[in-house]
């Protein structure tokens, strides 16, 4: 072959090539999986270490456990879950690493600028901009998980990927807990928000694009428009209910979690430093390892009994589990340290479903459907759980302070995580037809 010939072979058909050959090496398969698994570190760390600042920015500002409840949830997942989809459809057509990389420099810049409001409605606005940003960063990033890890390591490879929830909430409590007790809540902002831009350089730089169905080896096709994909899924009984379950399953997580260091300097009078270091490292260490157990059993079991109505039984078993632990967290524990420390148990068993449930998601879908469905999924689950539980858990606090006091916290707080019962109605309904469905998925 001449050298005009060989200079004639199409440069995207080269570096594919090269691509594919890059991660065909398992180190290189994991260094990206580390990569995409910091972004979601800095994401968590960065939409999630509000809670920990919750009494000095409640403090600074006079507001209502209500209007914290809009800044910690609703003020982010309105625009979260509105642009998750259509970035999700420019994540199907373009170069999902670029996509991660622009959202990180976004939502770090956002993070930035809520260290600078001087009111309720700055802030909700700086909120919503951390919002915009990170809505940019998981459906790409489980499409290129689902497209470099083989079906049977999916879910593991998820959870993996889902450290990244209780590892930002590990650093940011402790991080901010000390940033807030030596500065104040406003450096605090400042200073976890700044490595994001670091970060969205690392990601354009060590992140390779990867063919579409790579672990798969299965032919690439055009992506569908997001209503395609939006009536595929929904004419699928079973994810109406997996949505559903999930966002549920949300609402009590973020609920809770929101509001679990409010409850532990409220009620127990913890000081902030105790705060940080003990729910920081209780739900940052419970959750790490419920949210790999999810998925590491649910691949274990599915591929054992040969049947993938187990990424459902998993997430379905832990929403019952959780339930008493957590009452007995808020009512019965008598020192923010018992309280912490039995707030294990129901943080272990609230991580186990992420990675199943994305998993099962994309079993439903075609290999480019795969960002769109993940958006999908997660407007639901963030609709429901991000928007409304923080919200709902603060109204209800506030409702019943006229006749409980401090203590109104507590009550609220174990309202919130009775909803399991809910979720795990919807996890039953959607393991009845799962099988059928992913059973009729086009390729």
């Amino acid at each position: 072959m001449t050298e005009s010939a060989v200079s004639s072979t199409p440069p995207t058909k080269r570096t594919m090539s090269e691509t594919a050959k890059a991660y065909s090496k398992p180190s290189y398969r994991y260094l990206v999986l580390g990569v995409l698994t910091l972004v979601y570190v800095s994401n968590f760390v960065d939409r999630q270490v509000i809670n920990v600042l919750a009494k000095f920015i409640i403090e600074d500002l006079g507001l209502t456990d209500g209007q914290f409840g809009m800044l910690s949830g609703l003020a982010f997942a309105l625009i979260y879950t509105c642009l998750g989809i259509p970035i999700a459809r420019i994540a199907d057509l373009s170069n999902r690493r670029n996509v991660i990389a622009v959202s990180v420099a976004i939502w770090s810049l956002m993070t930035v600028a809520c260290g600078y409001a001087q009111n309720f409605g700055q802030l909700f606005l700086a909120r919503f901009g951390v919002g915009i940003g990170e809505a940019g960063g998981s459906p790409p990033s489980h499409s290129i998980v689902s497209d470099i890890f083989p079906a049977e390591q999916r879910a593991t490879a998820l959870s993996i990927y889902s450290f990244g929830v209780y590892g930002g909430i590990l650093v940011g409590t402790v991080g901010g807990a000390y940033l807030v007790e030596y500065f104040d809540w406003r450096t605090a902002f400042v200073v976890v928000g700044l490595p994001g831009l670091l970060l969205a350089l690392v990601v354009r730089v060590m992140v390779r694009e990867p063919e579409r169905g790579m672990a798969e080896a299965r032919k690439d096709s055009a992506p569908p428009g997001f209503f395609r994909v939006f009536s595929y899924l929904w004419e699928r009984k079973s994810f109406r209910h997996l949505a559903f379950a999930c966002g549920l399953h949300a609402f009590v997580t973020y609920g809770m979690g929101n509001f679990m260091p409010l409850f532990l300097g409220r009620i127990h009078g913890m000081e902030i430093l105790d705060i940080g270091w003990y729910y920081g490292l209780i739900a940052g260490i419970a959750g790490l390892a419920g949210t790999f157990v999810g998925g590491w059993v649910a691949d274990r079991m599915a591929n054992e009994k040969n049947d993938k109505v187990w990424y459902i039984w998993i997430p379905l078993f832990s929403t019952f589990v959780a339930i008493p632990f957590a009452l007995i967290t808020f009512l019965v524990m008598p020192t923010g340290l018992s309280a912490v420390f039995s707030y294990f148990v129901p943080c272990f068993f609230g991580g186990l479903y992420l990675g199943p449930c994305i998993a099962a998601t994309h079993f439903l879908v075609g290999i480019r459907m795969r960002a769109m469905a993940s958006a999908i999924l997660f407007f639901v689950l963030n609709l429901i759980g991000l928007g409304l539980g923080p919200m709902a858990t603060g109204l209800v606090s506030d409702a019943l302070t006229p006749t409980f006091g401090d203590n109104a916290l507590r009550w609220a707080m174990s309202v919130t995580v009775l909803f399991n019962c809910w979720c795990g109605f919807h996890y039953y309904c959607c393991s009845k037809t799962i099988r059928e469905d992913i059973g009729r998925a086009i390729s």
